[in-house]
């Protein structure tokens, strides 16, 4: 079985974002740049199934600059077999990438696809629910735990309640959650390694996807400073406070 993995480039989680001087989107000008952290658990969870002999290849893939190689690389040096990339310059929204991905896995027939639940920078969480919709596959997101037993998998998964647990049919398509797994770090050995790995070029074009944005940003907008906090000096202070100053209450 192949297992196809999404990951995207995004901006590091630990660089404080700032909007661009026309408002239309965050700077990515002289950033530190990494793997979408959902998108390491995924490669994670792949790995992890190869390795538990469920699985004989991981293709990592990946749509959106020449750069977004890099990200690859990353999940090559962390055990993926190897690569896609998808190159564009223009902005691709959820269902145009899950268009991609539906066509990759068409041409590489997998029998699983793990995404991320979400990407840190547009928070969008579609992804995986639209690839599931266009490829009429089974789904299980916010997966929590992944058990393949043959052709079936059980799930379970984090809901508002706590948690579920499902059991579904294979090819079918994962969407991980946070407390899915902790990403290994790639050894230096495997970092070199990952250099000499396949890693194909693709345009949309040739995948005979349109990726035309659907939506349209208006504006992009920092949240207002908020104000420091205040020691008061008795639950009366703090009552009147909530009720005549923040009027919350």
């Amino acid at each position: 079985m192949k297992i196809l993995v999404a990951v995207k480039r995004v901006l590091d989680y630990n660089v404080k974002a700032r909007v661009n001087a026309e408002g239309t989107g965050i700077d990515l000008a002289n950033v530190k740049m990494s793997m979408n952290p959902f998108d390491e658990i995924a490669v994670e969870e792949a790995l992890r199934i190869k390795e538990a002999g469920k699985a004989d290849e991981v293709i990592a893939v990946s749509i959106g600059v020449t750069q977004s190689q890099e990200t690859i690389r990353t999940a090559l040096a962390m055990g993926a077999d190897r690569g896609i990339l998808v190159e564009t310059d223009e902005e691709v929204q959820p269902l145009g990438v899950a268009k991609i991905l539906a066509a990759i896995a068409a041409r590489e027939e997998p029998g699983l696809v793990i995404v991320g639940k979400q990407s840190i920078d547009d928070d969008s969480n579609q992804t995986g629910q639209m690839l599931s919709a266009l490829m009429d596959w089974t789904q299980a997101t916010f997966a929590s735990e992944v058990n393949i037993d043959g052709d079936s998998m059980k799930v379970t998964r984090e809901v508002d309640g706590g948690l579920e647990s499902i059991e579904l049919q294979l090819p079918a398509v994962i969407t991980t959650d946070l407390r899915l797994n902790e990403p290994r770090y790639a050894k230096l050995p495997n970092i070199m390694k990952a250099k000499k790995k396949q890693l194909d070029v693709l345009t949309p074009a040739e995948l005979e996807v349109d990726i035309a944005p659907r939506l349209v940003t208006v504006k992009v907008e920092e949240p207002p400073q908020r104000k420091a906090g205040e020691i008061v000096g008795s639950v009366a202070e703090l009552v009147d406070k909530l009720k005549n100053e923040a009027k919350v209450i």
